[in-house]
């Protein structure tokens, strides 16, 4: 009987790798596979539970990173917050009210909002306070 319980709790954790890809319950599903396979043999439950923490554990620590290296080669790093403090240009007025506005930064149009509410005109200096989505929070440069 401990055997399918821990296959059970093992495709339960793979299902739930496959649904949110976040490299994390596969290992525990390791240590479950390893568990079932103690059970088969007729180990004590202390001892399929200690292993599966154990393998699960070391699972995690040394394999993950390794893991991500290579699934998570591809992806582009963006680094959106290195934007905040930098100035830009307003390109089109920025108007909360009208949900208006775009700055030029760093080589692109972006849509922007002011921080405080106030309407900034086109052609006025801006300073990125934060971002918002894919809007940038902007105030007006002294």
């Amino acid at each position: 009987m401990d055997v399918i319980i821990w296959l059970i709790l093992a495709a339960i954790l793979i299902v739930s790798e496959i649904v949110s890809l976040g490299l994390t319950t596969i290992w525990f599903a390791g240590g479950a596979i390893i568990a079932a396979v103690l059970a088969h043999f007729g180990a004590h439950w202390i001892v399929q539970i200690l292993v599966f923490a154990i393998v699960s554990f070391l699972l995690l620590i040394l394999t993950r990173p390794i893991a991500q290296k290579h699934l998570m080669k591809d992806m582009e790093k963006t680094n959106i917050d290195g934007l905040i403090g930098t100035s830009g240009l307003v390109k089109e007025t920025i108007d909360n009210t009208k949900s208006e506005g775009v700055v030029f930064l760093d080589g692109k149009e972006w849509t922007a909002r002011s921080v405080n509410g106030e309407v900034i005109e086109a052609d006025c200096k801006v300073v990125v306070e934060s971002i918002s989505g894919v809007k940038l929070m902007v105030a007006k440069s002294e």
